[in-house]
């Protein structure tokens, strides 16, 4: 006797699942920057700004780096795994210098650790 097998429509996959409902109380949000632009506006303890973390990014550049770079860069990974017990993923490491780079600009302009090193360059 042949068996066969009742597999779900498409109805039933790509049926929706959760539905999302705003609290009575709270105000709607413009978008999904409104996280990121408070994250990254926070002081992480140190005065500098925090960057934008673990949150969905909707803007992507390139950036072009040497093989050097890049193996340095995945040591910096590991080491922070290794020795500081830090999970982390290169974007991430780059968004946090960025943010350092950035901060130090802001607040040391002319005397910024970037200004220096591109006028040296």
């Amino acid at each position: 006797m042949p068996r066969r097998v009742s597999l779900p429509g498409s109805d039933e996959l790509f049926r929706e699942t959760s539905v999302e409902e705003p609290a009575a109380d709270s105000v709607t949000a413009s978008g999904p920057d409104e996280t990121t632009v408070a994250e990254v506006s926070e002081s992480n303890g140190n005065g500098l700004p925090r960057s934008s973390g673990r949150v969905r990014h909707e803007e992507k550049i390139t950036v072009y780096v040497t093989a050097d770079e890049l193996v340095d860069l995945e040591h910096a990974r590991l080491e922070l795994r290794r020795s500081h017990r830090i999970s982390s993923d290169r974007g991430r490491i780059v968004r946090e210098a960025i943010a350092i780079v950035l901060a130090d600009l802001n607040l040391n302009g002319e005397d910024s650790v970037l200004v220096d090193r591109l006028r040296s360059r």
